[in-house]
């Protein structure tokens, strides 16, 4: 029996985020979403509630609402350009496993997903750092007691239409997507894609911990056998 999903999404502000959110309300797995922000996402619906709170680092004043989910897509993330690694640090590892850490004993039935990024050093030992820290948090986001948790390593997304978030120089490069996508399979999936394959890895699991492309691509063609 396939499980009715119930989803908190971080990130809904921003690009990803809102078009994961997107694919979660329009799924008929998904029951319901709580999407936690520092603004309004300006999205209505009736399967969506709406957490406005300002420090991801301390959840205690919400906790009492954060029960009962049993997935969590993770959309939060800034970019590393312009930051320095301490600062970076703490935007993207601890903020991040703070968050994941009060889902965990909250919810212990719950299947966490992680947008990672494309070019994220698992070894934390490579040149770059940014590419350290996101290593890490994954590594040690597969240490919680989650029912299951998965990293998602998305390369150049292709926008889904319509969202308001979009980032403005993708109108200046989405005429690539048709023709790179053949050639380059690797580099290149779409937002949709990304969000379904999150909705499908709670409702069916995945060998795979760590997604590439190909193995988001993949995982939007899994089905219940």
């Amino acid at each position: 029996m396939i499980p009715k999903i119930k989803a908190i999404i971080t990130g809904a502000t921003g690009m990803v985020g809102e078009g994961v959110l997107h694919e979660s309300l329009h799924h008929p797995a998904v029951e319901s979403v709580l999407v936690i922000n520092r603004k309004p996402c300006g999205v209505t619906h009736p399967k969506l509630a709406e957490i406005i709170h300002t420090d991801f680092y301390n959840l205690s004043a919400i906790e009492s609402q954060l029960s009962g989910y049993n997935a969590c897509f993770f959309c939060a993330g800034v970019s590393s350009v312009g930051m320095k690694e301490p600062e970076y640090t703490k935007v993207t590892y601890d903020l991040t496993m703070g968050f994941a850490k009060t889902l965990s004993r909250l919810n212990p039935d719950i299947t966490f997903c992680y947008v990672s990024g494309a070019g994220t050093d698992s070894t934390e030992k490579g040149r770059m750092w940014w590419a350290r820290v996101k290593g890490k948090t994954e590594n040690d986001l597969m240490k919680l007691p989650f029912k299951a948790a998965y990293n998602f390593r998305p390369p150049f997304m292709l926008p889904t239409k319509g969202m308001k978030n979009t980032l403005p120089y993708y109108k200046y490069v989405t005429w690539l997507y048709p023709i790179a996508r053949p050639i380059f399979p690797n580099y290149f999936i779409t937002l949709k894609e990304l969000g379904l394959a999150m909705v499908n890895s709670v409702l069916f699991g995945n060998e795979r911990k760590v997604l590439e492309a190909k193995d988001i691509v993949e995982l939007v063609k899994k089905k219940n056998k």
